[in-house]
């Protein structure tokens, strides 16, 4: 008994998903999605997307990040600051910058013979873009001077704030003015909301390299998803809504993109409108395109290449496949995941011509548009995502002074490919929050973003993994997919099976270490097949909306109930030990 009560929430989910899956028709003879008519209005088609697209942004943009932080920065190399106090500090505030170093922090009572006056601080690279705390252990009363000096490395400093005992931020002149020009901006204590947190570290602070023609720090990926990061940047500051926004906006663009591949496959009305709202109440899609990281960028190119090359496959439409080859592009310059993407592509399109070649009448010549239009997947699939790829690195050439077409700029280019296989290949690191392939299909372990405890002991997570209904649910529909395209020889669930295999195989065969988000790519496939799995109960079943929309209401009310460990909002320990935290692998 105790091991049901322990485990009740998912046994519930289980015996949910049995009566959802009750509802579908008799896989041998019923009718196949792709067969399904062209059906909804275009006025009720808008409705639905722009309800469901409205409510997610308004959640997504709330409490995304602060949209004010310091902005001025200062290159603190062999550079020191004094700053005059009217009274002895208890606490300095340091807002950092990018790149790294020590700086050694002494206080003086005339200006002129200094004592350290706590610990040297150092600027690692998990220190960049935020606030740090450091306790002031101070001796004697009245005015006296602070020196900050940088004693190895290159770090740019933001911001300096000293407080009193009681944490009023104290007056202060400053040799340097860039440290005390943005007073106002301190925060009581370090949160997610005024600073990076999780791999931002990494892909912030590299985005604004890129802004100010810096080397950048983070070289393992390539660099667009960075470049598009900078936009937000542009737009906002280098804020954390600043670096957060584009991300999120581009996660925002993936519900209309899921709608209208959903009704491309299966037919405008209820089918897209319950598929797209499934994909919106996914937990990883919500969390990984709110932190400042490449991944949505990836996602986001994968789900449109795919896009185009189901309507060139199904419509025969030329430009589509070109637009498919430009989406490669951009996802192969954003994260190598698209590669993967790339190859799957590549199986349909060999797939495509080798049922035209069987299937051809006698005397139809099929070679010559097969070669015409391998020339043409020559240019769209190799020479255009080859340009874009080259391209992307205008700011490593920038870095460097050296022009695009040149010998210094190839060389750039190539030797971070070898830089960056190198390193994926031969990564040798453990983390708590690893996770394998398998443990990623069954939602086994998630992964924790950020962690802090309130005042009251509760709980404020941010962790990544999907939404159990589309965990368990989508995977179930994989099954009914590969039933129907074996069996029926469905065209339409093989499309969505390599779409996902494509994905998910390759990490069969990896074993560095990896993570739960690495899964977010094959979860769109998992959002399709579910709308696959409408689709038939919709042309089978009298009563299909019942199904279908009730499994959507339980994904929308999952969301709602782990909405807090999505965002960072207190949770009370006892509730989150009773009803969020569903297996023991859950670090909620």
């Amino acid at each position: 008994m105790a091991l049901i009560l322990d485990y009740a929430f998912p046994i519930a989910a289980a015996l949910l998903l049995v009566v959802f899956f009750a509802g579908l028709p008799a896989l041998q003879n019923c009718r196949l999605p792709s067969a399904s008519p062209k059906r909804g209005g275009r006025g009720l088609d808008a409705l639905w997307l722009l309800l469901i697209t409205g409510v997610y942004a308004f959640a997504a943009f709330t409490d995304l990040g602060d949209t004010a932080a310091p902005q001025s920065f200062v290159p603190m190399a062999g550079q020191s600051a004094v700053f005059g106090l009217e009274e002895r500090p208890a606490e300095l505030m340091l807002y950092t910058g990018v790149g790294m170093g020590g700086y050694r922090i002494e206080i003086s009572d005339n200006g002129t013979d200094y004592a350290p006056l706590t610990e040297d601080f150092t600027q690692d690279h998990v220190a960049v873009l935020k606030w740090h705390s450091l306790p002031l252990e101070t001796e004697g009363e009245g005015p006296c001077y602070v020196r900050i000096s940088c004693t190895n490395g290159e770090p740019w400093l933001g911001e300096a704030v000293f407080r009193n005992a009681e944490g009023a931020a104290l007056p202060i002149g400053a040799s340097i003015r860039e440290l005390a020009d943005e007073q106002e901006l301190v925060p009581e204590r370090y949160s997610l909301d005024n600073s990076t947190y999780f791999d931002e570290i990494y892909h912030a602070r590299t985005a604004l390299e890129h802004i100010e023609g810096l080397w950048p720090y983070e070289i393992s990926h390539p660099p667009l998803g960075k470049i598009l990061m900078g936009l937000g940047i542009r737009l906002f500051g280098m804020t954390p809504f600043g670096w957060r926004f584009t991300g999120t906006l581009f996660g925002v663009l993936m519900l209309p993109l899921m709608y209208a591949f959903l009704k491309k496959l299966f037919g405008g009305g209820a089918v897209p409108a319950l598929g797209t709202l499934v994909f919106a109440a996914d937990f990883m899609h919500f969390v990984q395109t709110r932190i400042a990281t490449i991944d949505t960028y990836g996602v986001f190119f994968i789900l449109l290449m795919y896009y185009f090359m189901y309507i060139w496959l199904s419509e025969d439409r030329l430009w589509a496949l070109a637009l498919a080859g430009v989406s490669f592009g951009l996802g192969a310059a954003s994260k190598w995941i698209c590669l993967y993407a790339g190859a799957g592509l590549g199986v349909l399109w060999l797939l495509y011509w080798l049922r035209r070649f069987l299937r051809r009448e006698e005397g139809e010549k099929v070679f010559p548009a097969f070669a015409k239009n391998a020339a043409f997947c020559l240019l769209f699939f190799v020479a255009v995502p080859g340009l874009i790829y080259y391209l992307a690195y205008l700011p490593y050439g920038a870095a460097r002074q050296a022009q695009p077409f040149t010998k210094e700029y190839w060389d750039i280019v190539w030797s971070n490919q070898i830089y960056m296989f190198t390193y994926h290949s031969q990564l040798v690191a453990t983390h708590p929050y690893a996770s394998r392939w398998y443990e990623w299909m069954l939602n086994i372990r998630p992964i924790l973003y950020y962690m802090e405890t309130g005042p009251a002991g509760e709980r404020i997570r941010i962790a990544a993994f999907l939404n159990p209904a589309l965990c368990w649910g989508g995977l179930l529909a994989l099954f009914v997919l590969l039933y129907t395209a074996i069996f029926r020889r469905d065209r339409t669930a093989g499309f969505l099976l390599i779409g996902y295999l494509a994905q998910l195989l390759p990490w069969v065969f990896i074993d560095r270490l990896t993570f739960a988000y690495h899964y977010f790519p094959s979860s769109v496939f998992l959002v399709l097949a579910l709308g696959y799995v409408f689709a038939l109960m919709r042309d089978g079943r009298r009563r299909w909306l019942w199904y279908a929309g009730g499994f959507a209401l339980v994904s929308a009310a999952l969301f709602a109930l782990f909405y807090p460990e999505l965002s960072a909002h207190a949770v009370d320990a006892g509730f989150a030990d009773r009803a969020i935290r569903w297996l023991p692998t859950w670090p909620l």
